[in-house]
């Protein structure tokens, strides 16, 4: 399916423009809590969610400035588009749905980092969860997971939220129990 990718750069200080985290003394590198909190918020940005240019065959995403020099995303999903299993790396995250609803499906286990290409995984790993707009998670390093829209026919929007800037995405295939190591994706391939 196609992706398409567009640059918007809301105004400074218009109301589209996320909000800086809430607390003058937050850390200078953000937690788990501290992106889901500014992914929730930006979420809430209705004028922002609203000036995502959406594409009916293909996500469309747009940079935006994360909070603690973190990496976000506001991402547009047509009607059956999803991620496909991916991690971060040794990146912290979090993300909100704004419109529509999305669902994750998780691993509870952590890959080892390198030296497989193929694993079987345990019975009793999966994990699930729909999230409707105003819902979000927050999750650690190495968290494995898919991102699907699963709406036959509403778009759905999201915002996301990596720390720090995401190294790479490893990206894996599932065919029952087995998953399998399909490629690494570095930041110049998706910028």
């Amino acid at each position: 399916m196609p992706q398409t990718q567009h640059t918007l750069t809301p105004a400074s200080g218009s109301a589209s423009s996320p909000a800086p985290p809430s607390s003058p003394a937050s850390p200078a590198s953000p937690t788990e809590a501290d992106l889901l909190d500014f992914v929730r918020r930006t979420a809430a940005d209705t004028a922002l969610i609203a000036s995502l240019p959406l594409d009916p065959e293909g996500r469309t995403w747009v940079r935006l400035d994360g909070p603690g020099g973190s990496e976000a995303w506001l991402i547009g999903w047509p009607p059956g588009t999803g991620t496909g299993w991916h991690d971060h790396a040794e990146s912290l995250g979090a993300f909100a749905t704004a419109r529509g609803t999305l669902r994750e499906n998780s691993l509870a286990v952590r890959l080892p980092a390198s030296g497989w290409r193929t694993l079987e995984l345990a019975d009793g790993v999966d994990r699930g969860r729909e999230l409707p707009a105003g819902r979000g998670r927050a999750f650690g390093r190495h968290h494995v997971h898919e991102v699907l829209n699963e709406s036959r026919a509403e778009h759905a929007i999201s915002v996301h939220a990596y720390y720090p800037p995401l190294p790479l995405i490893r990206r894996f295939s599932r065919t029952g129990a087995v998953l399998r190591l399909e490629q690494v994706e570095r930041p110049e391939d998706w910028q």
